[in-house]
């Protein structure tokens, strides 16, 4: 049996049943409601699903792994995202916390994992607010105890009222377990009482030689815009606990969240999935669209048809000189026949978001200038992907795509230096970034290793007014010399702008390309559109 789930609700199922996020692809769709399409665009396959008993057994296994880091000398407090304001009293729609889904798939708001590697009674502890029914009638179902046990694998639940009661005792170095009422859920009889034993006692004990350890996700700097309340907890705790610091806690996840277990890699390729129909689909829609907007349409089409959580960032949909702009989301230029249209879309699923960009030819075919740009970008994308193996960084494979780049610049008159940072007037940003349950996700300055998974991107940009504005590090009479040396290829490129992106996941021995169902090859994406707006 199929279960949906999680979006709308949850049912009681056994461990051995299959568990599947959302409706599987042919579930969602009648073929009497799905637009007949050539057949050379690629479905998106049905939403993987995964046996109950491992999900479960994964989760539990990385809030093991986050417990070990802490210790028994340490807890960890893990609050859910916040719900936030489009307008007046209207939000945008809920997205949990990255780091709290990762370890209960949880999506409820108001939910606090609390986790105590030193307490022999109770480890985990989930707070939950109550299900409310009236509220419910506004705003959508709210997880019973139960459900949010059968999602998370946490066995112990309490009131999310209880919290704060728990918070002062903790800091008080107080055992604490709230009134049977407020016990949800618990493994623990209800005659439960603290004997000769509470748990507590060896966070306590460091606590009163001022060795204990609260551990949160609270950035670096002020007025983080997602974190705040951490913030504020932190800056609380410090004023009030004695016997315990304040450590950050995103290192652990960090860390863990780097290589990317099989069943993330299955769910971000479904994302991935969606995006690359997506993206064909809209190169289909690009031969008869007037404006940007209608070729976007497209996208966010395909994305809800495929029942994508969302965009993982803004689409960006630029045609002519709009695709010069790295990140150009407004989508009001006309398309125009001769001119490059640069789009990268990316849907997000259940967390994990796809990034992939094609720039191809609104009239099906590139011309001699727009192709010759085009395979520049391509040859540094081949550059990236041959030196990307584990070990490496992201600072080492940005700079094989660079050279390439550069190399490409100097040939087509736009650069008169490969010594210099003349490149980066076309070619501004780097490589690579990390990819996951953020489109820019963490890792840092990580090497890489087996399961890790970062973007392919480089691009050339010749924006219109690029040498009506100098670049501050340079010396005006410089500036003068080049650009009289560079001004014949500028006439000819100006106004092209092409970015290449794949999503690339690291093996034993190099990278397998997640995004390698769509064509990147010149002759591959103009043989594609060819084919697929004759009906093929």
């Amino acid at each position: 049996m199929k279960i949906t789930g999680l979006r709308l609700g949850f049912l009681v199922f056994a461990l051995s049943t299959p568990f599947v996020f959302g409706p599987t692809t042919s579930s969602r769709v009648s073929a009497a409601n799905e637009k007949k399409l050539p057949a050379l665009i690629k479905v998106t396959p049905q939403a993987p699903a995964f046996v109950e008993v491992e999900r479960l057994g994964e989760l539990a296994q990385r809030r093991a792994r986050v417990a070990q880091w802490i210790g028994n000398k340490g807890f960890l407090v893990l609050f859910s995202g916040e719900p936030r304001v489009y307008a007046n009293d209207v939000d945008y729609p809920f997205r949990q916390e990255n780091n709290l889904f990762y370890l209960t798939h949880l999506k409820q708001a108001g939910a606090t994992l609390v986790l105590l590697p030193g307490n022999t009674q109770f480890p985990e502890i989930l707070f939950l607010p109550r299900s409310n029914p009236l509220a419910e009638v506004w705003t959508g179902h709210m997880y019973s105890p139960q459900e949010a046990k059968q999602i998370s694998g946490v066995k112990e639940i309490w009131a999310s009222s209880e919290l704060d009661p728990f918070l002062r005792s903790m800091r008080n170095r107080q055992p604490y377990r709230p009134k049977q009422e407020n016990v949800l859920l618990s493994d623990l009889p209800a005659s439960f009482e603290f004997r000769n034993g509470h748990g507590f006692e060896p966070l306590f004990a460091a606590a009163a030689d001022d060795g204990a350890s609260v551990f949160l996700l609270a950035p670096r700097g002020q007025d983080s815009q997602e974190y705040r309340k951490e913030q504020q907890f932190a800056s609380d705790w410090s004023k009030t606990a004695s016997g315990y610091s304040v450590r950050n806690a995103w290192r652990i996840f960090n860390e863990m969240r780097l290589s990317k277990s099989p069943m993330e890699l299955r769910l971000l390729q479904h994302a991935i999935d969606i995006s690359i129909e997506a993206h064909e689909r809209s190169w289909l829609a690009a031969a008869n669209a007037k404006w940007e907007y209608e070729v976007d349409a497209e996208v966010a089409y395909t994305f809800k048809l495929r029942n994508a959580d969302n965009w993982g960032y803004p689409d960006i949909v630029g045609c002519g000189p709009n695709a010069t702009t790295l990140h150009y989301i407004e989508s009001q230029s006309p398309v125009k026949p001769g001119d490059l249209l640069l789009m990268d879309v990316g849907a997000e699923y259940e967390h994990y978001t796809a990034d992939i960009t094609r720039t191809i030819p609104v009239n099906g075919r590139f011309s001699p200038a727009q192709a010759e740009v085009y395979q520049i970008v391509y040859d540094a994308q081949e550059a990236v992907a041959k030196a990307s193996r584990p070990g490496v960084t992201l600072s080492d494979v940005n700079r094989a795509g660079t050279d390439v780049i550069k190399q490409g610049l100097l040939k087509l008159g736009l650069i008169t230096d490969l010594n210099s940072d003349q490149h980066r007037l076309w070619f501004m940003h780097g490589t690579s970034h990390w990819l996951g349950m953020n489109v820019h996700d963490v890792g840092g300055a990580a090497k890489f290793v087996p399961g890790a998974v970062f973007t392919n991107e480089p691009g050339i940009y010749v924006r219109l007014d690029a040498l009506e504005n100098k670049p501050g590090s340079w010396k005006d009479e410089d500036w003068e010399k080049f650009k009289t040396a560079i001004r014949p290829a500028f006439e000819k490129y100006k106004g092209i702008g092409v970015r290449i992106e794949d999503d690339l996941v690291i093996t034993a021995n190099g990278v397998e390309w997640m995004t390698k169902a769509l064509p990147r090859k010149l002759s591959d994406v103009e043989e594609f559109i060819a084919k697929i707006r004759s009906g093929s």
